[in-house]
């Protein structure tokens, strides 16, 4: 006879849910948000989890946190699946998909060396996305160099 065993989290009175984040991706969604132990959050991490459709998800959890519009599209270039639920006295108020922003500023550092964003002159990054068939890319308003979501992923500015 098996035993079925399952590891219960509680709800969060206030605060956000954020779901279907590509499995593995947890810490980095954390990092993005710039959230360590010594933020002060309670949070709540489930890794490689398996979904309704059979695929592996994290999820994360934190108590007292509202998103930024930076912080979200810092997690759609994490995780550009992930959705989102607003938690508010132990209900879900709202719930939405993230979504890959068409001009991103300041966010990311560009690839290339010589671009005028990596200068020692007081210029911000500037990203405009390139869709082209299923792939996501942005390309820098500077030195017009693509960078795709993977290379982003590496470049976000921490």
């Amino acid at each position: 006879m098996t035993e079925e065993k399952t590891l219960k989290i509680s709800k969060i009175e206030d605060g956000i849910v954020i779901d279907h984040i590509k499995a593995g991706s947890a810490m980095e969604v954390l990092s993005v948000l710039k959230i360590t132990s010594r933020s002060g959050f309670t949070v709540s991490m489930l890794m490689n989890v398996r979904s309704s459709n059979g695929s592996l998800k994290d999820i994360v959890k934190i108590e007292k946190k509202i998103l930024k519009k930076k912080e979200l599209d810092l997690i759609s270039m994490v995780s550009p699946d992930a959705t989102i639920n607003i938690v508010e006295k132990f209900a879900i108020t709202e719930k939405f998909r993230v979504s890959l922003p068409e001009n991103v500023e300041d966010l990311i550092k560009c690839q290339n060396q010589n671009c005028i964003t990596n200068a020692k002159e007081p210029v911000k990054s500037v990203f405009k996305r390139e869709k082209t068939g299923s792939r996501n890319n942005y390309r820098c308003q500077y030195c017009e160099r693509t960078m795709s979501l993977e290379e982003i992923r590496n470049s976000i500015i921490k």
